[in-house]
């Protein structure tokens, strides 16, 4: 196994749209990912789990396991050298369930055997004697027992103020699954001299790393993680979930062990979006000004902690949104049930709250009669107001009333219902009359912190190489599939002004950490890396040769080439590292007061629904958005991140929903959780503003989870804008429609 190098001889940079260097060979079927992996000698893993929610281990007998022809090794709890626990944030999870069970598909043993038939036929001969326990499985339940992980509270401004016009309402939100379509999967390969390198679907390698080495019990240059071609994350890659397991057999075997899991099984290998339920009250003047916000949240973290402190107080944070509001208590619990795990999901706990908060400036609007647009404008946070909740100065862009303005200025689509039944809600089936349809408009507004927050030490670290053929970038930054080696590129030419731009993937040894491929951080803080050193590379030749530009033939002065790249080289390639780090933030007091975030962005959609009140049917038409994006980089690229968080929105709006029954997740397939397809794919108009940030690379600003927070709430309002009363719950059932 290699490191993964990107090359293209597509020259174009920030601004401009070049092609994926990748997209060809995963356009042909060429492209590996991680479960692509293979290596001579190798061995196949597979996991024995729990068939309960929650039990208590009784007896494990691993012998009939053992004595299997072909199998190699069989591990549990026991065979784990060093910490038995491990987690992203807070080390809580067991690598393998010890004492108790805690969640339905928890690991209890492990197995390697020459194929994968074999490893699965012995995970499946393990003697597991567990005594069922009643699980923990209601939420308010749990807080009220105090199963809680942690709570956050916030209050700002005077307490009594009140106003005239008063909505409240309880909001609810399913448990939504990220559904990369690549599944969980990797290899880890022993070194011959009691190390190993692994490669697994991950979003953080340097976070992977800490946690392996600290279960293995080794030394931090034992074990090298690896970042493989991923298909896909949005959240669910952050936590590890087979690499201990993986790294643990092959070093026990001595043979390299790859894991594959099934669908199903991909369903309780990774974490999922945070179910919640919230209660709000929404105090306004007769004018429409926003004077007090109150709300009670529970999420539901499930079996073990990974991000939720951190979901759960971003859902508080963010719980009032973009607006201006003069008092606000908010109180939230991240709670601990016998449910699947939840954790990190693009929005990371702003769409939750946002989707709470926003159905009630809906409905607030309607009660003081005015346009839904104007409310919101009227309350605008911007540039130099104070955060709502948390009191911070805004002192970098904040563009809301821009954003919004945007929005309205994009048209409605023709109203007219359209007699082609594929239009229809319900499609081609012909089960929908149109004497039936109604068409509903809806809106909705958010605001995203921008990279890790209160006071952690974000940074990631770039290397950028000039070599006689060209730019080198070296990263750990984790490509996820959202097209940020095209980006790095751009960056990285537009920063040297050399063409020729290689990307290449190391290892947790060769370079220090990007961080993780989450909250919509890459493309400031390792693009900022990148350019960066960039700029130090070309800085540097042209001082050491009195130039004054550099390009891909060398470098010129007053018109003359004067040094080719290879005679610029040829002492050596010349490099430079950086880490790149954003403004100070400071954790949040008792009160949830504190500067907690270095940057925002701010969306806002449009929705146009067709909904057959009959049959509680819908068909969602048109999404249209407006985003704050700092300054476009690569239009292409980011209008298909905007289009697939919108779908990605859409999807929890109206389909996508983990049935969980005490514990046990009832569809666990893409035959039963349902996801949007193309032709639920409604149509996209999108305007970008450019108001730069304050510290990203040529202002740039991230834009992965914006789309995904506002779209939701767009779509319910207008579904609830169609049949004409308030709708609380995403996703929308049909029962919900037709009022059953």
């Amino acid at each position: 196994m290699t490191s993964t190098i990107y090359r293209t001889t597509v020259r174009n940079g920030v601004g401009e749209s070049p092609p994926r260097p990748e997209g060809p060979d995963k356009a042909t079927g060429n492209f590996a990912f991680a479960s692509d992996l293979s290596a001579d000698h190798m061995l196949w893993g597979a996991l024995r789990r729990s068939p309960y929610a929650h039990a208590r281990i009784v007896r494990i007998d691993t012998t009939p396991a053992v004595a299997m022809a072909g199998v190699h090794a069989v591990i549990t709890q026991e065979d784990v050298a060093g910490r038995p626990v491990f987690g992203v944030l807070t080390p809580d999870q067991p690598v393998f369930a010890g004492e108790f069970v805690q969640f339905w598909g928890e690991p209890i043993a492990a197995v390697a055997a020459d194929d994968l038939r074999t490893a699965e036929r012995a995970a499946a001969a393990i003697i597991v004697e567990l005594e069922e326990l009643d699980p923990l499985v209601d939420p308010e339940e749990a807080e009220r027992a105090d199963s809680v992980f942690e709570r956050r509270r916030i209050r700002r401004g005077d307490q009594t103020l009140r106003g005239e016009v008063v909505v409240e309402g309880f909001y609810e939100m399913g448990q939504q699954d990220q559904a990369p379509l690549g599944k969980e999967a990797g290899l880890a390969i022993p070194d011959g001299e009691g190390g190993v390198d692994l490669w697994a679907t991950s979003q953080w390698i340097h976070s992977d790393h800490e946690q392996i080495v600290a279960s293995l019990d080794m030394a931090p240059d034992q074990v090298r993680c690896h970042p493989p071609g991923m298909g896909g994350a949005f959240g669910a890659r952050e936590d590890v979930s087979l690499h201990i397991h993986l790294c643990m057999l092959a070093l026990r075997t001595g043979r390299p062990v790859k894991m594959d899991v099934d669908r199903e099984q991909s369903f309780v290998t990774h974490v999922h979006r945070h179910p919640a339920r919230m209660w709000y009250r929404h105090e306004a003047d007769r004018d429409g000004k926003l004077v007090r916000v109150e709300a009670r949240m529970i999420l539901d973290g499930g079996a073990y902690g990974s991000t939720t402190p951190q979901v759960m107080t971003n859902a508080a944070v963010f719980g009032v949104g973009p607006y201006k509001v003069e008092s606000v208590a908010i109180d939230a619990a991240g709670v601990k049930t016998n449910n699947p795990p939840a954790g990190a999901m693009r929005g990371f706990g702003n769409v939750q709250s946002g989707f709470a908060a926003e159905m009630q400036m809906t409905r607030l609007a309607e009660e003081l009669g005015m346009d839904q647009l104007e409310f919101r404008r009227r309350n605008a946070l911007e540039h130099g107001d104070h955060f709502s909740t948390t009191g911070q100065y805004l002192e970098g862009s904040f563009p809301t009333t821009a954003v919004i303005d945007a929005l309205a200025d994009i048209p409605l689509p023709d109203p007219v219902v359209a007699d082609d039944p594929r239009s229809r809600p319900g499609g081609t089936g012909l089960t929908t009359d149109p004497r039936h349809v109604q068409r509903g408009v809806g809106y909705a507004v958010s605001v995203k912190n921008l990279a890790f927050s209160a006071g952690y030490d974000d940074y990631a670290e770039a290397r950028v190489v000039l070599t006689g053929s060209g730019i080198e970038v070296e990263t750990a930054a984790v490509e996820v599939g959202q097209g940020m080696v095209t980006v790095i590129q751009q960056l990285a030419r537009t920063a040297t002004g050399i063409e020729a731009v290689a990307v290449v993937w190391t290892d947790t040894s060769e370079i220090g950490s990007a961080g993780s491929t989450s909250a919509s951080r890459q493309t400031q803080i390792t693009g900022g890396a990148v350019f960066e050193a960039g700029q130090k590379v070309r800085a540097e030749v042209l001082d050491r040769f009195d130039g004054d530009d550099l390009n891909d033939a060398g470098v010129w002065r007053d018109g003359d080439l004067i040094a080719s790249l290879d005679q610029i080289c040829a002492d050596g390639p010349i490099a430079h590292l950086v880490r790149f780090s954003h403004p100070e933030t400071t954790p949040l007091d008792e009160d949830g007061q504190g500067n907690a975030h270095a940057d925002y962005a701010i969306a806002a959609h449009r929705a146009v629904v067709d909904v057959d009140r009959e049959l509680g049917l819908v068909r969602v038409l048109q999404v249209d958005t407006a985003q704050d994006v700092g300054k476009v980089l690569h239009p292409v690229a980011l209008r298909g991140q905007i289009e697939g968080g919108i779908l990605q929105g859409v999807g929890l709006a109206v389909m996508e929903e983990l049935i969980v029954d005490d514990g046990r997740i009832l569809n666990a397939s893409f035959t039963d959780y349902l996801l949007p397809t193309f032709g639920d794919a409604p149509t996209v108009d999108y305007r970008f503003i450019e108001e730069p940030s304050h510290w990203g690379p040529l202002g740039a600003k991230g834009a992965g989870e914006p789309p995904t927070i506002s779209s939701t709430p767009a779509v319910v309002a207008a579904i609830s804008d169609a049949i004409g009363r308030p709708l609380s719950r995403a996703p929308v059932r049909p029962q919900d429609i037709v009022g059953l």
